[in-house]
């Protein structure tokens, strides 16, 4: 028999085991199910008992019989319960099948009947649980469940104990979970068998702990917001799911810079010994929870003299961490300060905020404390506030600029100027910078509801649009009601144009558009004398006529680069430096471009620019892959995804470069994964630009994981995108030689010499050296696929040469092993040795097992000199013609596949073709037809 009792979590609840819980989830399910015993242990909250109920959900199938107890702190007391939940149903069962004595002990322990103790029948009852098991185990397999062993009765985890030390071979699993702080478990573990796996539940990361709250339903809370559930909750998901409940239920939202509300669930569960405090040391507390960076220093200077005392005593109740780094003083959790600033009166938080306001000595914190401190508008508040987010801003802290413009606003007088709408703009612009896209929409969405000024009106639209990214079909709308609020001004014109530029490109799919609308802007912006909108607006048009191969570019560039320069502008990723460092790399001045992406990446980091730091971050990781650093590619790939997924920009465009990054020099099925993800979500925003990209890198994957058809149809796609936008440099997306590639092996050599042609002639024209070396080895290909092996050698050499000297050295080592596999002709094991070399130093992991793959399977076979084309072959292609002949020959898959220098999986794909156009079903009747030609 199987006892589940209450096994099955509910179906709304299971998703959240997969949230943060992959890895260690598919560890424990695989130790499991090997017939190993798990023990999860963590502190209260962090998910335990939904990571057990779910294992226990799937592995219960596999055991004839499942036994659970779930044991609480009241009931801790209480002797063999935990016992007699494992046990109770299974009594009947076992019973008859144990010793007398044993038998008698048990009973009376589960019954109650008598007065069974360890003490006087202790070894009898140990023997009498370990007996049950393996009588049940003797059925079928066992797996045993236990929830918050830490309120295990004594009797009963003893007893537990005793038995699964003991059960060697016997097939009895132990699922357990445990409530641990740090790495208490030991004792734990000591009483599970040996071979037991302890697996500790860490706290979720921020963009975990964002799913799991859109996954119970409070959708839509800023980035802001859901940063600071993160950083109170410690990544903890019940703390997490029970402050995104009170925010739900609290319909007035926290003031910026104020602690988030805290339920009284949880600060019941944080502060139950906070009533063990003195009320000064209450107090002192407080003043530390109000601080950002509280010292005993800046407790003293608060009036709190006897801090060193109060602080010491909330350390021993748990409250303050023992053990502080450096002179801050530092809560157990960030929950106990949220909780302890909640639970005060809000006259006490008053007079905390007004002390640390003279305290304080960063003139940032003075200003934040004093707005808290004060009630309704105060100008001269308003005005340090306004201050210190200048300061903020010059710091590189535009989150904190975005938190105090918002007070400043909230204290600035309707009648000021600036008014309080011109403050919340200034602050929705610093949100923007610091990638809370979030806040600065609905800032700018509530200053539309009540502005009727034309400067202010624009200057919102402009944030709706900036922080609508690339998904700017979703805000079609507001073009028009921009323009109409613009009127005639030339100034406010430039601005809307500037994004009007954008829309070209990303919604129209077109860069001569785009072009013209930035040529305008910059035109109107020099009118007005708005010499900012004029470098961004010139910018953008250098970088689309760069990539149109526009012969005006450079020229463009340098008037985008001449002074007055603005400092924002100038390492913007939108600015003048980008668009150098675009023309830089498409020029294969690899060293140039890296010099200057480094220095401006240096540069917004300082500023705290996030939206540009994710874009950089990818520039970067794009000059190491063209310069053949795989590795440090894909470091810097890495980095940069997860920072636009923290802040939700660039996420596409990040999942491209990172996808290129893995398929050179990671994991290929991860490159597939992340391009087709890039690819789905630039199909459905209608962004052209990014799905062209996003495409290159599926083509690209797709021909590195032996797909070659899958990379020309992704690949013919990218061509026919690229004609709609206007783009005519080959060095915009390099996707030429893959397709050229990918076409020989299918058999489609006309249309590779094709490709070729063409983008060897914008080549020429624009001078992208490192493009013409990448033709020409792809037309190397095409030439060996035709016989012509000694004009291949010659072209392949070369190539591999120049994309040397140019320093690609991806590219010059996937030329050395094109050049090896058409050398290869007799048995030669150092054959491959200096592909494989130039693969490793650019530590191109996937093209390495592809080395690896080819000088196991021996060195290929002549491919076979053009011929006549056999009795009924005629309606093939040139590839068709020369697989199918093979196979007359008596040729496997694997052979063709080395004499063709093609993956078997082409051979395949070629074959399925060849069976439709002849009207054939299988390889044995291509042979038949072979052997029938040979009968006439």
């Amino acid at each position: 028999m199987t006892v589940r009792r209450d096994f099955k979590e509910p179906a709304r609840c299971r998703p959240d085991l997969v949230i943060g819980r992959e890895e260690l989830f598919a560890q424990a399910r695989e130790q499991l199910a090997s017939g190993g015993s798990v023990l999860l242990h963590g502190p209260a909250g962090i998910g335990k008992s939904t990571v057990l109920r779910a294992l226990t959900t799937e592995c219960a199938h596999s055991a004839r019989t499942v036994l659970r107890c779930s044991a609480t702190e009241s009931e801790s007391h209480l002797p063999f319960l935990a016992l007699a939940d494992l046990f109770g149903l299974v009594l009947d069962e076992v019973s008859g099948k144990l010793p007398a004595a044993q038998r008698t002990a048990l009973e009376s322990a589960l019954t109650g009947r008598g007065e069974s103790t360890l003490q006087r029948d202790g070894l009898a009852l140990r023997l009498a649980v370990l007996s049950a098991l393996r009588a049940l185990a003797a059925e079928g397999p066992v797996l045993v469940v236990a929830d918050d062993l830490q309120w295990l009765d004594p009797a009963s985890a003893e007893l537990l104990g005793f038995a699964a030390r003991r059960l060697g071979d016997t097939p009895v699993r132990l699922l357990c979970a445990v409530r641990t702080e740090g790495q208490e478990y030991d004792r734990h573990l000591r009483a599970s068998p040996p071979d037991t796996l302890a697996v500790r539940l860490n706290p979720l990361s921020r963009n975990q702990v964002s799913a799991l709250l859109d996954h119970r339903g409070y959708t839509g809370l800023p980035r802001s917001t859901v940063r600071d559930i993160h950083r109170t909750s410690g990544g903890n998901p019940l703390f997490a799911l029970e402050l995104g409940r009170a925010l739900a239920e609290n319909p007035t939202p926290p003031r910026p810079g104020e602690p988030l509300p805290v339920p009284t669930s949880l600060r019941a569960l944080v502060l139950h010994r906070l009533d063990m405090l003195s009320d000064e040391a209450r107090r002192t507390l407080l003043v530390a929870s109000a601080g950002a960076r509280p010292t005993l220093a800046l407790l003293h200077a608060a009036g709190r003299e006897h801090a060193e005392a109060e602080t010491a005593q909330a350390a021993e109740l748990g409250l303050l961490a023992t053990e502080p780094e450096g002179p801050a003083l530092r809560f157990a959790h960030p929950l106990i300060s949220a909780a302890l600033y909640a639970e005060a009166p809000a006259q006490e938080r008053r007079a905390a905020h007004a002390a640390l306001s003279t305290a304080a000595s960063d003139p940032i914190e003075r200003a934040r404390h004093l707005a808290l401190a004060t009630h309704g508008t105060d100008p001269d508040v308003a005005a340090r506030l306004a201050e210190a987010a200048a300061l903020a801003r010059d710091r590189g802290a535009p989150s904190v600029a975005a938190s105090l413009g918002l007070l400043a606003a909230r204290h600035t007088p309707a009648d000021s100027a600036p008014g309080p709408d011109e403050r919340r703009l200034q602050a929705a612009e610093d949100a923007i910078t610091a990638g809370e896209v979030d806040l600065a929409r609905d800032i700018a969405r509530e200053v539309l509801t009540r502005s009727v000024l034309p400067a202010e009106r624009v200057r919102a639209w402009i944030v709706v649009i900036e922080a609508a990214g690339h998904a700017l079909g979703d805000v079609d709308a507001v073009f028009p009601q921009a323009l109409a609020d613009a009127g005639d001004d030339p100034g406010l014109l430039a601005q809307v144009h500037y994004q009007l530029a954008w829309r070209g490109l990303v919604v129209e799919g077109t860069f001569a558009e785009g072009r013209e609308e930035a040529a305008r802007a910059a035109e109107l912006a020099a009118r007005a004398g708005d010499r900012r909108t004029e470098l961004l607006a010139l910018a953008f048009q250098a970088q689309t006529e760069t990539l149109m191969g526009h012969p005006d570019a450079p020229a463009t560039i340098k008037r985008a680069l001449k002074e007055p320069q603005d400092p924002w502008v100038a390492c913007h990723h939108n600015g003048a430096g980008s668009a150098r460092f675009r023309w830089l790399i498409m020029s294969d001045q690899l060293p140039e471009a890296r010099a200057t992406i480094t220095a401006l990446l240096r540069e917004v980091r300082r500023r705290g620019m996030v939206e540009s730091e994710v874009h950089f971050l990818r520039f970067l990781a794009e000059t190491e892959l063209r310069s053949g650093h795989c590795g440090r590619a894909l470091d810097l790939a890495r980095e940069g995804l997860r920072l636009a997924r923290d802040s939700g920009i660039g996420e596409t465009a990040s999942a491209v470069l990172t996808s290129l990054a893995e398929a050179s020099g990671g994991d290929v099925d991860r490159a597939l994964a992340l391009a087709r993800e890039a690819v789905e979500h630039a199909e459905q925003i209608g962004d052209q630009m990014y799905a062209s990209r996003a495409l290159t890198a599926l083509g690209h994957a797709q021909l590195v994981a032996g797909d070659a058809p899958g990379a020309v149809v992704s690949l013919r796609r990218v061509r026919e995108l690229e004609h709609g936008l206007g783009v005519t440099d080959p060095a915009r997306g390099r996707w030429q030689g893959d397709l050229a590639e990918a076409l020989v092996q299918v058999g489609e050599a006309a249309e590779a010499q094709d490709v070729i042609d063409i983008t060897r002639h914008h080549a020429l024209r624009l001078g992208r050296e490192s493009v013409l070396a990448v033709i020409d080895r792809a037309e190397a290909l095409v030439r060996a696929a035709r016989g012509e092996h000694d004009g291949a050698l010659g072209q392949l050499t070369s190539a591999q040469d120049r994309l040397a000297k140019l320093g690609h050295g991806l590219e010059e080592a996937r030329a050395a092993f094109a050049l090896a596999r058409l050398r290869t002709r007799q048995p030669a094991p150092t054959s491959y040795e200096e592909a494989a070399r130039l693969f490793r130093r650019c530590r191109a992991l996937p093209w390495l097992r592809q080395v690896d793959a080819a000088a196991a399977s021996g060195p290929p076979e002549p491919a076979p000199a053009p011929a006549a084309v056999p009795d009924g072959l005629e309606c093939l292609a040139s590839m068709e013609r020369q697989v199918a002949a093979l196979v007359m020959e008596g040729a496997t898959n694997r052979e063709i596949a080395a004499r063709l220098f093609i993956s078997v999986k082409t051979v395949e794909a070629t074959l399925t073709r060849v069976y439709r156009k002849l009207g054939i079903r299988s390889r044995v009747d291509i042979v038949r037809l072979a052997a029938g030609r040979r009968t006439n």
